[in-house]
């Protein structure tokens, strides 16, 4: 199918299907060197797999990875790594009796419009379990970063319905906060703020209980990103991560920094003044700044200006629904469905690590392509 890659320098290639044998990813791109293992890439699986609370859907997968090739002796060797996730806890007989009608808010139609052709089992390849293959490669994404300019990567839940999380300090959220409350006990809702994340949980158990869904927002946190990372026209880092998050499932909007309260605003109080840095986060032939403020969202002509990275997603409720829905057949014909199967009230829970996965691609990707672009010094 066209359209399964994604990146250039780091480059990655996803195949699998919702009910199929497994879902298979293909990095290629990656330096050699990189100490890898099956480990590196379990702790982002884990909170992206499904079954984990009340609060997601009931499938129950390992999602265990094998890595099939690429690394040697637990280190990168430079050539295509490629790693497997099984399906296990695949259910396609819930989906028999809907193979011929199509479900509102899913591809079905689309699908069949494009192709002609099409697997109805759990959305095939439009399905969310997809992006079990992306969360592994982000892992190796989040270590190249990590290890290259010290790069962090954190997503979390910044609004259900409309209950929306107090951050005063996006750049200051850890991973613990997201994944674990004061007392600590786990953070169904990974949000950080625990007023928030409490009142989140009882929505999404309400819609749950009235057979229905609920989205919301997640904000995603990119930090320690040097200045100089994108592209000034096409490839502007901004449209690549605006494209890596549109590309995820149910992702209806993206907006970087103050986003769409800018409309409100006028230059003189959404520009951000530059300052002296306090640390170093630019090449050594610039001088190293920040700004007083970060409207900006951490990038400044499609390249990054070595302030912190802000984006959010807005994420669609989930469209699959135990209560009936009006609908349309294969054959054009009005009628009604109410969807089997295991799913969630509410995808936000589990986007964290998908969103994580996605940022932290681009992030590798035009790092090495920076990495290739810079000017080579005439100083003696």
């Amino acid at each position: 199918m066209p359209g399964s890659s994604f990146g250039q320098a780091f480059r990655v290639t996803t195949a699998g299907e919702s009910h199929g044998p497994g879902n298979v990813v293909i990095v290629d791109g990656c330096p050699p060197g990189l100490a890898l293992s099956e480990e590196d890439l379990r702790p982002d699986l884990s909170r992206r797999k499904p079954g984990q609370s009340v609060l997601t859907t009931q499938r129950m997968e390992s999602d265990e990875p094998e890595i099939l090739s690429g690394v040697y002796e637990g280190r990168t060797t430079g050539t295509p790594i490629a790693i497997l996730v099984r399906n296990t806890d695949q259910r396609s007989k819930d989906y028999a009796s809907i193979a011929e009608v199509y479900r509102p808010g899913h591809a079905d139609y689309t699908y069949d419009a494009k192709y002609g052709f099409r697997d109805p089992r759990g959305g095939g390849r439009s399905s969310a379990r997809e992006t079990v293959a992306r969360v592994a490669a982000g892992a190796i994404a989040k270590k190249l970063i990590h290890e290259a300019f010290g790069g962090r990567v954190i997503a979390y839940v910044k609004q259900v319905g409309d209950v929306v999380a107090q951050i005063d300090e996006p750049a200051g959220v850890t991973l613990t906060q997201v994944e674990t409350l004061p007392d600590g006990s786990p953070n169904l809702v990974r949000c950080p703020d625990p007023d928030a994340a409490s009142r989140m949980v009882s929505l999404i158990d309400e819609v749950r209980r009235d057979l229905d869904s609920i989205g919301g927002v997640s904000e995603i946190v990119a930090t320690n990103v040097p200045a100089g990372l994108g592209e000034p026209v096409f490839d502007k880092l901004r449209a690549d991560l605006g494209k890596a998050l549109f590309s995820l499932p149910a992702v209806l909007g993206v907006e970087f920094g103050s986003g769409f309260a800018s409309a409100r605003m006028r230059g003189s109080a959404h520009n951000d003044v530059f300052l002296a840095a306090e640390r170093e986060t630019s090449p050594p032939d610039v001088p190293s700044l920040r700004t007083a403020s970060n409207r900006h969202g951490g990038m400044l002509g499609g390249i990054s200006s070595g302030m912190p990275i802000v984006m959010r997603a807005a994420i669609k409720p989930t469209s699959s629904l135990a209560r009936e829905q009006d609908t349309a057949d294969v054959h054009g014909r009005a009628t009604t469905l109410r969807t089997k199967g295991r799913h969630d009230p509410c995808l936000l829970p589990r986007f964290p690590p998908i969103g994580e996965a996605m940022v932290a691609i681009v992030l590798a990707d035009h790092w090495l392509r920076w990495t290739g672009s810079r000017r080579v010094s005439t100083s003696t």
